[in-house]
């Protein structure tokens, strides 16, 4: 264990093996730090933090700040934060709130890039990269292998699912389905996120069901988006197929945001990016 002579670690704070604290960081009396955690200087962890090894916090983070609402007393709220993360400078991730679960809670091997923000009581997944100035609102919810751009920005109580892909600089205000891709200022299905499942080798027939799922569902169905999907369930075509049985979930599940519609009902618009 490393910590400058600069650096400020309050007691009570935990320190796993090989921490390397840097110059003028600040670790807070309740924050945990897992094995080999680094904070390479002027990085700040309070609250009811809890790091897992192997995650890289660069300088002017603030990771565990009280969550950004008025009237909050919480003084249960946590954040967790899973292993091999790397956040990069200006990251900042807030603490759970009295008005949701008083957890926020981020996965494993994510890569935030400089300047993107996570809200209180959002739930983050496992390898999920952020571009730079990402802003995340409270509440919300990313699944697992998502990608979103840089400036992008999501607004509170909604979701993206998993191995989806939000262009840089959209605005999300509904949901949108596991492995899509959305494009806009108001987000619009550009259809699937076609390079994303190649790369993390989804088998050819599978990629050619959840093509032809989703234009049954957002390009040729006659309903709303919701009928369609149980349309389309009842049908029994892709029955078995997990992705496709997966999107279907995502888009009747409850929830507080509508479901991103796609671009055009008309026409095939799968996408390469």
């Amino acid at each position: 264990m490393a910590v400058h002579p600069t650096a400020i670690v309050e007691d009570g704070a935990r320190l796993g093996a090989g921490v390397e604290i840097g110059p003028f960081c600040i670790v807070g009396r309740d924050a945990v730090l897992g094995d080999g955690v680094r904070l390479l200087s002027h990085a700040i962890v309070t609250g009811k933090t809890s790091v897992g090894a192997n995650t890289t916090i660069h300088p002017h983070a603030v990771i565990g700040g009280e969550a950004q609402i008025h009237n909050n007393n919480a003084p249960d709220a946590r954040l967790e934060i899973g292993s091999g993360n790397l956040l990069r400078e200006g990251v900042t991730i807030s603490l759970g709130s009295a008005k949701g679960h008083n957890l926020t809670k981020i996965g494993d091997d994510n890569f935030l890039m400089a300047g993107s923000h996570i809200g209180h009581d959002c739930i983050v997944g496992n390898n999920v990269i952020l571009a730079n100035g990402v802003v995340i609102g409270g509440h919300f919810e990313i699944g697992d292998g998502v990608i979103m751009g840089g400036l992008a920005a999501a607004q509170q109580f909604g979701r993206v699912g998993r191995y989806a892909f939000i262009s840089g600089l959209s605005g999300i205000s509904t949901d949108v389905i596991p492995y899509g891709i959305a494009i806009g200022l108001h987000v619009r299905l550009g259809g699937l996120n076609l390079i994303g499942l190649r790369r993390r080798k989804i088998p050819r027939p599978t990629i050619h069901a959840l093509r032809a799922a989703y234009r049954a569902i957002f390009l040729e169905g006659k309903g709303s988006i919701q009928d369609n999907a149980r349309e389309v369930e009842s049908s029994g075509k892709w029955k078995g197929i997990a992705e496709v049985e997966e999107v279907i979930a995502f888009i009747l599940a409850p929830a507080t945001r509508p479901i991103t519609p796609a671009r055009s009902r008309g026409g095939d618009e799968e996408s390469e990016v």
